[in-house]
């Protein structure tokens, strides 16, 4: 078991810790409802260490990135991030990532933690045009600070201009007395916010600084459970859930970051079934009735009959009722068509609803 450089700094506020992906991470502190609420409504502080960073650089660094991902790097400017995925041979996907382009010829990707090993290998398998590559997945810290009060707060900690930093865009400087901070303007979440990139060395001193910073705006440490139920309320996949080696990047909904302007890898046969539509397409739903729907549980028609399985589910702080997603065969999917899951012995309704669930 992986321990993230901040692990005793969670254990002393009494987070619940759990294995995730190889590392001990916390997974609750206060409890999900109210960790939820504090970074739809305030602010909060996730700490995402175990995420995978590689490092792509030199002359033909873009090349080896259009070449693994779905989305068109090419159209990325120094400072710009981009949400992307690597498909496979077969039709799945590897797994989804961020991009980040640093300069022309260095650019950072951002994989999930269960996926590191098989990643880096998939990459370094297809670098036929020997860019340079650097795994700094264990020499580097992620925070997640999360919530419509997160400029406000952090702004006293940088130069960087934190309330006029655009979505998807990041800058690299001094955060808390640390140089060579990236502050990105993304996350997970739905609510706003930064994520920042940092050594190990110095994620005390961050953390410290973060927690002050935001003492008066009510910052609090949030646990993976919360974050789970804030994507799931945006309908972002999760990977392993969601998406995985067998569901394409079309069924999944993500066609927007399927370019084919360029070659990539089993883009011919993406492109095929965008053009033909896929059989099957992952939905969301909202339960008309009391419930929670969970993840492996069994999408059925009126007369029963199983049609698909729930990859995703919770009962959404937010929303105050039962949400989820899943894959069901093309014909049946469409807003405001009716479903039905079996939770149990109980065949609970439901309908399809247009995301996101959560409106803001």
């Amino acid at each position: 078991m992986k321990e993230i450089a901040l692990s005793e700094k969670h254990k002393e506020l009494n987070a619940k810790m759990v294995p995730f992906a190889g590392f001990n991470m916390p997974v609750s502190y206060e409890g999900v409802n109210i960790e939820h609420e504090t970074v739809r409504k305030d602010l909060g502080v996730f700490d995402v260490s175990h995420m995978g960073e590689f490092l792509i650089s030199g002359e033909n660094a873009l090349d080896l990135i259009q070449k693994i991902s779905s989305n068109d790097a090419s159209k990325l400017v120094d400072g710009k991030a981009q949400y992307s995925c690597m498909p496979n041979d077969d039709g799945g996907i590897v797994d989804d990532l961020i991009i980040y382009r640093i300069d022309s010829e260095k650019y950072l990707l951002v994989v999930n933690a269960s996926n590191i090993e098989k990643d880096w290998n998939w990459i370094a398998h297809h670098n036929t045009m020997d860019a340079t590559m650097r795994d700094m997945s264990d020499e580097m810290s992620l925070l997640a600070i999360q919530g419509p009060k997160a400029a406000e707060a952090m702004q006293s900690l940088t130069d960087i201009d934190l309330v006029n930093m655009k979505f998807y865009t990041f800058e690299m400087g001094t955060f808390a007395n640390v140089d060579k901070v990236i502050v990105s303007a993304t996350g997970y979440t739905g609510s706003g916010g930064f994520e920042i990139y940092f050594r190990n060395e110095d994620a005390e001193q961050i953390w410290d600084a973060v927690m002050n910073a935001g003492k008066d705006f009510g910052i609090k440490p949030i646990g993976l459970a919360a974050r789970d139920t804030l994507r799931l309320e945006m309908g972002y996949c999760l990977y392993g859930n969601d998406i995985d080696d067998t569901t394409s990047p079309i069924e999944a909904g993500l066609g927007w970051i399927t370019k084919f302007t360029k070659e990539f890898i089993n883009s011919e046969e993406l492109k095929k079934q965008k053009e033909n539509g896929p059989a099957r397409k992952l939905i969301a739903f909202e339960l008309d009735e009391r419930g929670i729907p969970r993840q492996g549980y069994d999408i059925v028609d009126e007369n029963g009959k199983k049609i698909g399985v729930v990859t995703s589910g919770t009962m959404s702080p937010s929303l105050e009722k039962g949400i989820g997603l899943g894959y069901v065969p093309t014909e049946i999917a469409g807003v405001g068509n009716k479903i039905s899951i079996q939770i149990r012995k109980k065949v609970v309704p439901a309908t399809q609803v247009k995301l996101p669930f959560y409106k803001g």
